[in-house]
């Protein structure tokens, strides 16, 4: 069985966010996240579909970072999952990486979805700031096709961006599928975001595990080591050119 990783088209954003929602409602904290960023929103709905597909086109006209991706089973065509980075290639300013939180609530809604998005943003600015690197958002397969290897093989695909960028890679895993991307290399780092149990509407507190994978530029240089250093910029202009 084959399965590869490629470029999102505008024809397949309604079946690769398919995924995308099949994949939250079929794991724990992605169901907790979907009650809490589209609360009341019947998230099957063909009219909530529509306008989400519609808005992430418009997004896809404006945004000079992210990328989507597809993970396709060659043998039939199918879309098995989907990816979501971005790729800061440059240096951001402060204001460039602004905390947007999320306009499309209002009132308490809001405040509890802001509760749990703006950690991850204070994260990612205590680990990286503004240097260049990737931040994959999301990694998810639909459970129905589960079994098809294409988590494994867009969690790979990572590391295979990771390389071509020489960028390191940087997500949070979810607290369920964090062994396979040990398994297919990342480094798990010390720090962690705790959702508390009050905001999640849960029994006890969520903790998210964060992974980054250093690119083999880093010459074994853990991601610790990378950041003591000042984030030496691996793509820097070489007095050798390599062909």
């Amino acid at each position: 069985m084959v399965v590869a990783v490629l470029p999102a088209l505008i024809p397949d954003i309604r079946r690769v966010y398919e995924s995308y929602f099949a994949a939250f409602k079929g794991e724990r904290m992605g169901e907790i996240m979907l009650k809490i960023l589209f609360p009341g929103v019947d998230t099957t709905a063909a009219e909530f579909r529509e306008a989400h597909a519609k808005g992430t086109l418009e997004y896809w006209h404006t945004s000079d970072s992210q990328y989507t991706f597809k993970a396709v089973d060659m043998a039939d065509g199918e879309i098995l999952g989907m990816g979501l980075v971005d790729i800061f290639v440059r240096e951001r300013s402060e204001e460039e990486r602004k905390n947007h939180g999320v306009p499309w609530l209002e009132g308490e809604q809001r405040e509890r979805a802001e509760k749990v998005l703006n950690p991850l943003h204070d994260m990612r600015e205590q680990l990286f700031g503004g240097k260049p690197y990737i931040y994959a958002h999301v990694i998810g397969v639909d459970p129905r096709c589960q079994g098809r290897k294409g988590g494994m093989a867009l969690a790979k695909f990572g590391l295979d961006l990771s390389e071509r960028c020489q960028l390191p890679i940087y997500f949070e895993s979810s607290p369920s599928s964090i062994g396979l991307y040990e398994k297919a290399g990342y480094e798990i780092l010390k720090e962690t975001i705790v959702h508390k149990a009050e905001t999640l509407g849960v029994e006890e507190d969520i903790v998210v595990p964060l992974v980054v994978r250093m690119p083999s530029s880093a010459n074994g240089m853990s991601f610790y080591e990378w950041k003591e250093k000042g984030y030496p910029n691996f793509n820097a202009p070489s007095s050798k050119t390599k062909l």
